[in-house]
């Protein structure tokens, strides 16, 4: 088992999707070494998507600026990070030095935005997918996309990011510690449902879906 020391940076903003962050927060948080820091423009509390749930903001942009890992997560509060140049540029500055920077759900539109996923193939929620491609990307349907290459991961709706981050475990240290943390965290999905892709759902669900309002981000 590999043992380093890792810098876990979380991008977070009012109406974040709070999966998208703690989802794979729950993951890398356990790993050796790990210490994660919520990231965002200013410290303190910010409220989730529907406003139910409070998350804290415990560094400023500019005081963590080489995160060795940056999480971007989605939300519909994610739209106003898609012009917001504090962020992206902070988004591209980290980039650089980062050994990944990844994103869960619509958090890949903000990685877009700044740049990182020009002619790249990336995903995202499948309601968002025509979104990403008008911000230069190359958008897919697969639950987790990888760039190795470009130090560059990102993951579909929500839940995915649970798959994504322990994708991440194993890229950080080996496979071991990443099925460890698979185990620790027993995630072991048996939904009573298949109606996690639209395909799946078929178009009766995915008209509910819209009718509760679910997909705003």
């Amino acid at each position: 088992m590999t043992k380093t020391s890792l810098q876990i940076a979380v991008v977070l903003f009012p109406r974040v999707t709070a999966l998208d962050a703690i989802g794979p927060y729950e993951i890398l948080q356990r790993l050796p070494g790990a210490t994660v820091t919520f990231v965002g423009h200013q410290r303190g509390e910010v409220r989730t998507d529907n406003g139910f749930l409070g998350l804290s903001i415990d560094q400023t942009f500019e005081d963590e600026v080489a995160p060795d890992v940056v999480v971007v997560p989605g939300g519909i509060g994610s739209r106003a990070l898609l012009e917001d140049e504090v962020a992206l540029g902070w988004l591209r500055g980290a980039h650089r030095t980062t050994r990944f920077t990844t994103s869960v759900c619509t958090g890949s539109l903000i990685l877009a935005a700044a740049g990182l996923l020009d002619g790249l193939t990336a995903t995202t929620h499948w309601e968002n997918l025509d979104d990403l491609a008008k911000l230069g990307a190359v958008p897919t349907s697969d639950r987790v996309v990888e760039h190795l290459d470009r130090r560059i991961v990102t993951a579909a709706g929500v839940s995915s990011g649970i798959d994504m981050a322990l994708r991440l475990a194993e890229l950080l240290t080996d496979r071991v510690t990443a099925q460890a943390m698979q185990l620790i965290t027993e995630y072991d999905p048996q939904p009573p449902f298949d109606a996690g892709s639209p395909a799946a759902a078929g178009p009766e669900v995915v008209a509910r879906a819209r009718e509760i309002g679910l997909l705003k981000d």
